[in-house]
């Protein structure tokens, strides 16, 4: 398989069928562009055919793992009715992709985790999180709804009170404090992180194959059945990407200021 194709990310393949898919470059936080929300989406189809790979391992840099899509992916998508709808259609080829994935994806988090980012560490299969750690899924401080990942798998892990807690305020939630409402599958400490990821990857690598493969599948038929609460999250999402309440979330966020958003709504 050649993924010299991709320009946002890079893939490794290291002894014993583990692929490490590393976000963005050194130096910096990753973030992702229109080309790199369509990289997210892509390279779990192809990381699925290559028979070279048994588990995988996806992680940002030193930086952290994701600050989400860049402020002109999320300005093109509040101009213009194209880039929201492939955006839409990405966002939900990403979720569905690592669902449908038939390898065993570990995520290690570290650092900020933000928007499709976020999705890629939480939907993962087995996440470890350094317990410094920023999650945010900071949807509704920007003015649209949460619906990147959060309503397919949030109450799942942490059950509806502390999903609807954490995503109505956009808390931001430490690496050890995801692991406490089993938002997370683990936290360690910051330095062990990716040495800890790949030591779950190896024992998987390990592991009997088609067993992990099929058990996979069959616990994501939870996630699978929510997939109509999920669509429904994301074209409200990109609903509000239309409306004026993001119009106001995005100028905050360039001029680094509280949002001052419209009381009242008639919806």
């Amino acid at each position: 398989m050649d993924y010299s194709r991709y320009t946002n990310l890079k893939v490794e393949l290291h002894e014993h069928g583990i692929a490490e898919v590393i976000l963005g470059e050194p130096g910096k936080l990753p973030a992702a562009d229109a080309i790199g929300h369509g990289e997210l989406a892509d390279i779990w189809r192809d990381l699925d055919r290559d028979p070279a790979v048994s588990v995988i391992v996806v992680r940002g840099q030193d930086k952290g793992f994701s600050a989400g899509g860049t402020l002109d992916l999320v300005a093109a998508m509040v101009d213009d009715f194209e880039h929201r709808a492939r955006v839409w259609k990405e966002a939900r080829d990403i979720v569905y992709n690592m669902i449908n994935c038939s390898k065993v994806i570990v995520s290690a988090i570290n650092g900020p985790a933000v928007g499709g980012g976020l999705a890629v560490a939480l939907i993962a299969d087995i996440s470890i999180a350094a317990k410094n750690a920023r999650l945010i899924d900071g949807h509704t401080r920007l003015g649209v709804a949460a619906g990147d990942h959060a309503a397919i798998i949030w109450p799942l892990l942490c059950g509806m009170a502390k999903a609807k807690l954490h995503l109505l305020l956009s808390n931001e939630i430490s690496g050890e404090e995801a692991e406490r409402i089993g938002l997370v599958s683990m936290a360690v400490d910051a330095d062990a992180l990716r040495d800890t990821a790949f030591d779950v990857a190896k024992k998987l690598a390990a592991g009997p194959q088609t067993a992990l493969r099929w058990t996979k599948h069959s616990l994501n038929n939870w996630l699978r059945q929510a997939g109509p609460i999920f669509d429904n999250s994301v074209a409200l999402e990109m609903l509000g990407f239309g409306g004026p309440e993001v119009r106001e979330g995005l100028a905050a966020v360039r001029e680094r200021r509280t949002p001052n958003f419209p009381s009242g709504s008639p919806f």
